[in-house]
């Protein structure tokens, strides 16, 4: 009589499927896709020096977008797997797929270092300047996830500097030369969304809902309300005046007409960050269709103050 066959320890092929399936998923939900949207911001440069237009800025752009969306999920990536202890001490944060066990520590930074080198890759298709933009960012976010995010006033100018980054990348990637207003605008305006962030942060914390920033412990609420009301007004000043700059260059007054949706826009989103709703940036830029068409007038004044 034959002896019976030990049960096998291997696990079976289609449990192997679901596991890495499992994990597949988790590692885009950790990767945000939905986040990429802060990516457009690349237009922002060749869109403002006249050049979205041509063939070749289209296509550097267009690799800065990609380029940027590889970076940036990195950096989540990285940023979830070092959080991981206090991420599941949280109450919301402790279903991420990391936190929960869905996707190791170690497929989490395999994934982010694969993902931070292709970003340097598509970088260099468009110009060694867009490698070292991206390399800078990387270089900074990095420094944010492990030690800066505890810093008050620091963690706000890194993320700022995100969004900053985003927004002269198009730029660099095409070889555009961005002015000094561009510049002013779209630093306050990184400033004025970040700082408006912590600010609902602060609130939903104090109403109870739990925070795991160390820095948003040593902010007040009053504090928070003078920086992004003080980012407001010189983003808007900064805005109205290149506005007129162009006009007076262009002999047009479209640019002029564009700071009312301009001015609009940042009152209407000056409402969610009172009310503690801007906590995430992009939901309300997804959400609020009244803040959409208020941002598609502004462009569309814009475009034709710079292009006719």
């Amino acid at each position: 009589m034959s002896e019976p066959r030990p049960a096998s320890t291997q696990k079976s092929p289609p449990a192997d499927r679901s596991r890495a399936g499992s994990t597949a998923r988790g590692l885009v939900r950790t990767a945000r896709p939905r986040q990429w949207v802060k990516n457009v911001l690349v237009v922002a440069a060749p869109l403002a020096g006249q050049r979205l237009s041509e063939g070749s800025v289209l296509l550097s752009t267009a690799i800065a977008f990609v380029a940027f969306c590889l970076a940036a999920s990195s950096v989540y990536l990285l940023n979830d797997a070092i959080d991981v202890e206090s991420d599941r001490a949280h109450p919301t944060k402790r279903t991420r797929p990391i936190a929960s066990g869905e996707v190791s520590l170690r497929a989490a930074y395999t994934t982010s270092a694969v993902l931070a080198v292709a970003s340097l890759g598509v970088a260099l298709l468009a110009s060694p300047s867009l490698v070292l933009l991206i390399a800078v960012y990387l270089a900074v976010q990095t420094g944010y996830c492990l030690r800066w995010k505890q810093e008050p006033v620091l963690d706000i100018a890194v993320v700022a500097s995100g969004f900053l980054l985003r927004a002269i990348a198009g730029g660099v990637a095409s070889g555009i030369e961005l002015s000094q207003w561009f510049l002013l605008v779209t630093a306050f305006g990184s400033l004025f969304m970040v700082s408006g962030k912590r600010y609902s942060e602060k609130r939903l914390a104090e109403a109870g809902e739990g925070a795991t920033r160390a820095s948003l412990l040593r902010y007040t609420e009053t504090y928070l309300r003078f920086v992004w009301s003080l980012a407001a007004a010189i983003m808007i000043l900064s805005y109205s005046l290149w506005a007129f700059e162009i006009d007076q260059t262009r002999s047009s007054v479209f640019t002029t007409v564009s700071i009312v949706p301009f001015v609009l826009a940042v009152l209407r989103y000056a409402v969610d960050i009172d009310g503690g709703d801007a906590g995430a940036p992009e939901d309300i830029a997804l959400g609020d269709r009244v803040l959409q068409v208020l941002a598609v007038a502004w462009v569309a004044c814009f475009a034709l103050g710079v292009y006719l």
